[in-house]
């Protein structure tokens, strides 16, 4: 049995989908009953929890051979990363007293401890707290995902520009498609292993902004210029959107630009996902009408 946390999302959905082609039981772990009803009809028990819940992980997790841990996103952390220390405090006692054989967490690229502070660190400080735990774990470190794209679909099509925080534009960024990250957390969860381990995943090839822009043009059919958004305006435009601590999210963006947020090993020992561009865009555009 493998119970999975952020079920509903397209990470979890594609680990699930994946354990379920090998014909092997699955947990949907979920925190609204009505939510875990179309995985239950495709055969899959439901646990309820709450990430910051104990209790309700350590029942969904009791009996289970394996534990996929997605944490809830928190774009804009209060200061001390606060909901991620709760997440993690939760979700390592849930893990101490239900003992799984194993547990595969889904961190990020740039989540070792040398990585200066960014909104990426409260993966560090997770990975940090469960490394103490002593049943196997693998921390899955995936590069940007190419479905953040979505946000460029309308004013690529309506507009024929998009506008990018990944800058210089011409510079190739570690990317990968969410799919290719739910295929390899099902290997890997079936797998043994002991201690920790850290596993690092990007796509066929490193994708640069000009590049996204390139490739949403072929697919619909016009030009699509993409402008760098200036660096000295982050901060305004994110606060006018609603975000009360854009600091660790611009320093994000400054560790992908300047480069100190990376792969822990080199791009040779990186496993490579096969999902191209292309097909990631394609699937947006499509989705979007």
């Amino acid at each position: 049995m493998y119970a999975i946390t952020g079920i509903t999302g397209k990470i979890g959905g594609a680990l699930a989908r994946a354990l379920l082609a090998d014909h092997l039981p699955v947990r949907a772990v979920v925190r609204d009953i009505k939510k875990g009803s179309l995985w239950e009809s495709q055969g899959c028990e439901i646990a309820c929890a709450e990430m910051q819940d104990p209790a309700s992980l350590t029942a969904a997790f009791t009996g289970t051979d394996g534990v996929f841990i997605l944490p809830p996103p928190q774009f804009d952390p209060a200061p001390g990363f606060p909901e991620a220390r709760a997440v993690v405090a939760a979700v390592k006692a849930a893990l101490e007293s239900a003992r799984p054989n194993k547990v595969v967490y889904l961190s990020t690229i740039g989540a070792q401890p040398t990585t200066k502070s960014n909104l990426l660190t409260q993966h560090t400080l997770i990975e940090e707290a469960l490394g103490e735990l002593p049943m196997p774990i693998t921390f899955l470190r995936p590069g940007w995902f190419m479905e953040n794209a979505e946000w460029d679909v309308a004013s690529a099509r309506d507009q024929g520009m998009i506008a990018s925080f990944l800058q210089p534009l011409d510079k190739p960024v570690p990317m990968v498609a969410t799919a290719d990250i739910g295929q390899l957390a099902s290997k890997l969860l079936q797998q043994n292993w002991t201690g920790k381990r850290v596993v690092e995943l990007e796509g066929p090839k490193r994708i640069s902004p000009q590049e996204i822009g390139a490739t949403f043009a072929k697919i619909l059919g016009h030009a699509v210029r993409v402008d760098a958004v200036p660096r000295e305006t982050w901060q305004v435009l994110f606060e006018s959107q609603g975000m009360l601590h854009p600091l660790p999210r611009i320093q994000m963006l400054d560790g992908f630009n300047q480069g100190w947020i990376d792969f822990e090993g080199s791009e040779a020992s990186t496993i490579k996902g096969k999902i191209e561009l292309q097909t990631v865009l394609q699937e947006l555009v499509d989705r979007a009408g």
